[in-house]
């Protein structure tokens, strides 16, 4: 990847122009639309561009690169909106096309604007006219300009005879601008008390969350010096508050632009100092990120807290004017976030009545439900989205339409089943409502009896009645941020499938990215083809220890049909079965079956575990790819639960794209088995056994799948008494190198049984190379005939017609060339090629081997011949085995990479005479 920044410079047009059509041309620095909507022209303040290859984690920089920039720039409001797209877009080139794409973001007076340029110049000019259909939701790709048309302000595509760009631009919301007014004046006695000295600590963190500044008031407020923290994480210290649904944790505080709140800090007893902290997001001069942080001890909050907004132009007359009741409830600024609403609200309706706890639960769409979204004074249990429901007539949640107080909850078990067991006594509870509709309820309980009268309940309500509206309007606001979360999902998700090839891998992430994210357990069916029936392949489920016991259920249910329609469908199976099997087992249990065997079985304790596992909702979603079902996906909830339809929806959209990802890689094993059955093919399927001659290979191919071509070796028995040898390496891989390996080992064998010599062999080789015309490549072989003599020596023919020469290892440890270097084949039609003969003594090492070996490299060095021969010096009398290994060994230490080559060695030798 290459990137450029240039801050306040006005950029040229880096596109070349061009007399082609294209839809949308203007000089970059200007938004880019249709003659007749073109915006005003905007000044460039800001540019960073960057180049991403054609490789799969491109996608995953290219969304960082934008993030950082935009965050860098201010523009945190649209950060997801903008990565998103650029995901998107960025995937259409690199992944789609597999071209380079070129990103470049423009930072504008009114907003960002991102250009995506991929290098396909074989795509089609398109002329100007009717708008091309971008096709529907349900296409496996091709989304990329439906999302800009969704998310972006404005949007284009330009054309040139080499490049494609695809732009959008997003506009920056307007911000309110103004002055903050101070707050009222208060009689002395209501002050806050704060110590002698008010002490603000100011620690800095950087952009990986860790302490980088401590100053001198941070050491008095919680002892540690500056020398014990700078380094650590903040999140060592910070005791975040722990509460139900709340999303934001001091990792995500600290990453946004300001945060004003209330945590904890352990000092160095241990002891938990509640502070109000300020957060604020900054750029140093180098333009790396940090937050700063302002502390004050809790109680002296006010010293950064900000103040009641106020206009300016009523300031004056701010006494005869009533304060906002919302302002005046839940405090200023009102938290942006749906979770900080709802715990401030907890906070402030518990302090409003003096109460041990508080409570605010949310009602489900139907109203049928109440979920805990918030509390405080309760066990940490009973704050993980529990559900109670809402029942028309008296006992639980009876009145959560209407106010209510509970004078003794003693003398009236359940009647508020969430304080069950919590030692609370008395409770008032409210509903809220917005325009007639109950969207949730506010409690406020203490361990006292008789604590509360309908004064309390009226007041609750009021303070109810004005915070419902807001609590509507952030519930939808966490709505639209959950659908857009799913489009990160997808995101995600395609970068993980489109990044293994393997199917295994594939159908692990297919079922990981469903659980628990989607779906409480999961079951993937695969079809090798239209003839064979659903085979289940991979079972997960959250808790690992129930994954044995699905997966023998389904193993028993005949899988589902594999209907291509698309859309989630019911299946009923599993839960039936599942029921059936566990009261089969009980009845068994309690010597209720008809069976004679009427003996307690060991195993009711998984078969009802599993039942309630799968007792729920089984929906099944087909893998669709290439207009074939291959699979089914599962997804499964335990009992009583339901799947929601946004979960449904993305499950299907998730189901599609994994299904493309498990059909590339099967296409992936189809073609490395075939490929490796062509590397075996072409290497002799064993070796000779030689009397009196010690004879050892070593073959290691390059590249994932090993990759057919390139490198091979033959040994052979001519005649009696006599051996064909050879070692050889045909110029490139693949087919057509496969081609000239596989002519190269047959030939050898049938032209060395014919009797011929070893010049005649190569030239007759050389000329079936010529005639393979087009498919024909250059051939380097090193072939000889080796023939044990009865005095125990070996006497060898060779003949290296452009291979590394072969080296010659005695016994006094010198090593030399056994033969002199000749033409390659696969070149020259004539050949005048010849033999030299080589006699092997007792002891005696020949060590062959391509330039894999020769050639490896580890920077600019290179192991070479001198240092091949190095090595061999080193092997005097180790057997032919021992020899191939030390030279292997030192062929991979020599570089830390590994090899880009095939490699080969061949080592023969001629043991001692006492040996025999």
């Amino acid at each position: 990847m290459t990137t450029g920044l240039i801050p306040g410079e006005q950029p040229p047009d880096p596109r070349p122009t061009s007399g082609l059509p294209h839809q949308w041309r203007e000089p970059v620095g200007h938004g880019i639309m249709p003659v007749e909507n073109r915006p005003r022209s905007s000044v460039i303040t800001a540019r960073a561009a960057a180049s991403f290859e054609p490789v799969g984690r491109s996608v995953a920089s290219a969304r960082s690169f934008v993030r950082d920039t935009l965050q860098g720039w201010g523009f945190a409001d649209i950060v997801d909106d903008a990565v998103v797209l650029t995901s998107e877009l960025v995937t259409n080139a690199v992944i789609h096309t597999s071209t380079w794409a070129d990103l470049l973001c423009l930072r504008c007076d009114d907003g960002v604007r991102i250009e995506v340029t991929d290098r396909y110049p074989e795509r089609e000019v398109p002329l100007r006219g009717p708008a091309a259909d971008m096709g529907g939701p349900d296409r496996e790709g091709g989304r990329g300009l439906q999302l800009c048309a969704a998310l972006a302000g404005r949007w284009g595509v330009e054309y040139t005879p080499a490049h494609k760009t695809v732009w959008f631009q997003l506009d920056v919301p307007e911000r309110p601008v103004g002055a903050r007014s101070a707050g009222p004046v208060l009689p002395s006695e209501l002050l806050p008390i704060a110590d002698a000295r008010v002490r603000v600590a100011v620690v800095q963190i950087d952009r990986i969350g860790a302490v980088s500044s401590w100053n001198e008031d941070a050491e008095e407020l919680f002892g540690y010096k500056a020398d014990q923290v700078i380094g650590k994480p903040l999140t060592d210290f910070a005791a975040w508050p722990h509460t139900p649904g709340t999303g934001t944790g001091i990792a995500e505080a600290l990453q946004l632009s300001r945060w004003e709140g209330s945590y904890g800090i352990r000092d160095t007893t241990g002891r938990v100092i509640p502070v109000y902290a300020s957060h604020l997001r900054v750029r140093d001069t180098d333009g790396d990120p940090s937050t700063v942080c302002l502390l004050v001890r809790d109680h002296e909050r006010a010293v950064l807290q900000t103040p009641l907004r106020v206009p300016s132009d009523s300031a004056a007359s701010s006494e005869s004017q009533s304060t906002d009741p919302f302002e005046v409830f839940i405090g200023s600024p009102a938290p942006d976030d749906l979770d900080g609403l709802l715990q401030r609200t907890v906070e402030r309706a518990r302090d409003m009545l003096d109460g041990d706890s508080a409570f605010l639960l949310l009602a489900t769409d139907d109203e049928t439900e109440l979920e805990v979204r918030a509390s405080t004074g309760l066990p940490s249990a009973r704050q993980r989205f529990a559900r109670v429901p809402v029942e028309a007539g008296s006992g639980r949640y009876g009145s959560a339409r209407m106010p209510a107080v509970h004078d003794d909850l003693a003398a009236l078990p359940g009647a508020v089943p969430l304080l069950n067991g919590t030692g609370m006594r008395s409770v008032v509870t409210v509903p809220l409502k917005v325009e007639g509709r109950l969207t949730g309820s506010l409690g406020v309980a203490a361990e006292g009896a008789g604590r509360y009268s309908n004064e309390e309940a009226l007041r609750l309500q009021f303070a109810a009645d004005r915070i419902a509206l807001a609590v509507e309007s952030a519930r939808l606001g966490e709505l639209e941020r959950l659908r857009r979360g799913s489009l990160s999902f997808l995101v995600e998700a395609s970068d993980l499938l489109a990044g293994t090839l393997d199917r295994d891998q594939t159908l692990a992430l297919m079922a990981q990215m469903t659980v628990p994210t989607l779906a409480t357990w999961c079951a993937v069916y695969t079809i090798a083809d239209q003839a064979s029936e659903p085979y289940l392949s991979y079972v997960l489920h959250e808790d690992e220890e129930l994954i044995d016991g699905i997966k023998s259920l389904l193993s028993k249910i005949a899988p589902p049909d594999p209907v291509p329609t698309p859309g989630a469908r019911v299946w009923s199976a599993p839960g039936e079965v599942a029921h059936q099997a566990a009261l089969r087992t009980s009845m068994r249990s309690l010597g209720l079956s008809s069976s004679p065997d009427t003996r307690v079985t060991p195993g009711i304790g998984p078969t009802l575990t599993t039942a309630s596992a799968v007792g729920g909702e089984t929906v099944v979603l087909p893998l669709v790819a290439r207009n074939r079902v291959i699979g089914m996906l599962t997804l499964g909830k335990p009992a009583d639960e339901h799947f929601r339809q946004e979960i449904l929806e993305l499950a299907e959209d998730l189901s599609r794209r994994a299904a493309l990802a498990l059909d590339n890689a099967r296409l992936y094993s189809e073609r490395t088995a075939i490929s490796q059955s062509l590397q075996r093919s072409l290497l002799p399927p064993e070796l000779p056994a030689i009397e009196g001659v010690e004879v050892e290979v070593i073959y290691r191919a390059a590249g994932e799948g090993n990759e057919v071509g390139g490198d091979f070796y033959d040994l052979f028995p001519i005649s009696d008494g006599a051996y064909g040898f050879a070692i050889g390496d045909v110029c490139g891989t693949g087919p057509n190198a496969a081609a000239v390996t596989g002519l190269a080992r047959h030939a050898l064998r049938l032209l060395a049984r014919e009797g011929l010599s070893g010049p005649a062999v190569l030239e007759r080789l050389n000329s079936a190379i010529l005639d393979e015309g087009a498919r024909s490549r250059f051939l380097t072989l090193l072939y000889g005939e080796l023939r044990p003599q009865e005095d125990g020596s070996a006497e060898l023919k060779v003949v290296c017609a452009g291979h590394p020469l072969p080296l010659r290892l005695r016994q006094d440890g010198t090593v030399e060339p056994a033969a002199d270097p000749q033409p390659l084949l696969g070149v020259l039609e004539d050949l005048e090629l010849y033999e030299q003969t080589v006699t092997l003594d007792p002891g005696d090492v020949l060590l062959c081997v391509t330039d894999g070996v020769t050639e490896r490299r580890e920077g600019p060095r290179m192991l070479g011949d001198d240092g091949l021969a190095d090595v061999l010096t080193t092997c005097t009398g180790l057997t032919a085995g021992a020899v191939a290994a030390r030279i292997m060994r030192a062929v991979e230490r020599f570089a830390s990479d590994a090899p880009s080559d095939d490699m080969a060695i061949l080592t023969m030798r001629v043991p001692e005479l006492h040996q025999n």
